[in-house]
């Protein structure tokens, strides 16, 4: 199988081809994505998988449950760390991601889809939280990765 050099610069750095165009991201790598109902869904980055690594366990909050934006959300556990997960936006958890307590390794394998984390009801919409577009994410994704090298 070949590699699609879309999909990778020379180096190996990710190109911004990866970051699914309708989401936004926040600092601390978590996704969100605006439902058409008004909800949002909530998941990890492909950047916050890779360096947690094959993740084992996942705490997930209560349906119904109120968060705080900044609030813990939710525990991923991985054969090197466990790491909090934190509400990126303020509302009610209306869904969360049942089949991840039975097969965590879904949001290794699928970060912006079937690894999704919680649906909430945001309160004071999306934007209420700290969050950025795919590109000021790349941008910070590329910082962090300079500050490595």
């Amino acid at each position: 199988m070949e590699k699609h050099a879309s999909n990778y610069e020379l180096d190996g750095r990710r190109t911004m081809s990866e970051l699914p165009g309708d989401l936004r991201f926040t600092s601390e790598h978590e996704w969100l994505r605006p439902e058409e109902d008004g909800s949002v869904t909530i998941g990890i980055t492909d950047h916050a998988q890779t360096a947690l690594g094959d993740l084992v366990y996942v705490e997930l909050p209560d349906v119904g449950q109120d968060l705080e934006t900044g609030g813990e959300m939710a525990v991923v556990e991985s054969v090197k760390a466990a790491s909090d997960v934190y509400a990126p936006v303020s509302g009610s958890v209306l869904a969360i991601n049942e089949a991840l307590a039975d097969d965590p390794e879904k949001i290794n394998a699928d970060p912006y889809g079937d690894g999704w984390i919680v649906r909430m009801q945001v309160t004071g919409g999306i934007d209420s939280g700290d969050t950025m577009d795919p590109d000021a994410y790349q941008a910070l994704l590329d910082e962090l990765e300079a500050e490595v090298h």
